[in-house]
């Protein structure tokens, strides 16, 4: 490996991180699954899974197809809207009635419940495709294609190493997580997440349909 690939590799590293370490649905969901120890190896490969195919998607040019497709932007900003809302809602009832870590263990719900969830928070997220897809990929193609593959999976890598840590250190803080008061704060912050990026992006969405309907 050449020094161009190496730091090629360390850029997309670096900005990987830099996007993906940010609080978001995702990253909620992910840290919740790992403190009650439910579903975290399926969880954390969706996700590295997941922005390991957008990213790859923004490497081969699909960045300047999907930024020129408002409407798909537009769909999603509306169907992620009343995702987050919904699972904000859930948040609220779950802070409203905490559980210590030992009688909370089991709240993570079924296999099929929890991927389907990642999967929603996931892909009906409007902003991963844009710093993925769009942001990632736009830069990418400053490279030559020799080097672009490496900036490419430096930032897969910042995923993977992410998420990993997330989901299966979150179990350190599990002395915390013993006193119902620790889930109560925990589930109001995921509940004010979710209702802010919902806020967030049904007013993208009637901006995005206002300037349609104005062309």
């Amino acid at each position: 490996m050449g020094s161009k690939a190496v730091i090629a590799l360390l850029e997309g590293l670096a900005l990987g991180a830099s996007l993906i370490i940010a609080i978001g649905p995702q990253n909620a969901f992910v840290l919740r699954q790992g403190l009650v120890r439910r579903h975290v190896g399926p969880i954390v490969a969706i996700c590295a899974f997941s922005d390991a195919s957008l990213i790859l998607a923004g490497a081969a040019g699909v960045g300047s197809l999907v930024n020129a497709s408002s409407g798909i932007f537009t769909v999603l900003a509306f169907g992620g809207a009343a995702f987050l809302a919904w699972y904000g809602l859930s948040a609220v009832r779950r802070a409203l009635s905490p559980s210590s870590l030992e009688s909370g263990s089991g709240a993570g719900g079924s296999a099929r419940q929890a991927i389907t969830t990642v999967l929603a928070l996931t892909w009906l997220n409007p902003h991963v495709y844009l710093d993925t897809v769009v942001l990632l990929g736009g830069i990418s193609g400053r490279y030559p294609l020799e080097t672009r593959a490496f900036f490419a999976g430096g930032a897969m890598l910042a995923s993977l190493l992410w998420f990993t840590a997330l989901g299966y250190g979150a179990r350190l803080l599990a002395p915390v997580f013993q006193r119902p008061l620790a889930w109560k704060v925990l589930d109001s912050l995921i509940a004010l997440v979710m209702f802010g990026i919902s806020a967030r992006l049904l007013v993208e969405g009637v901006t995005m349909l206002a300037a349609r309907q104005n062309l």
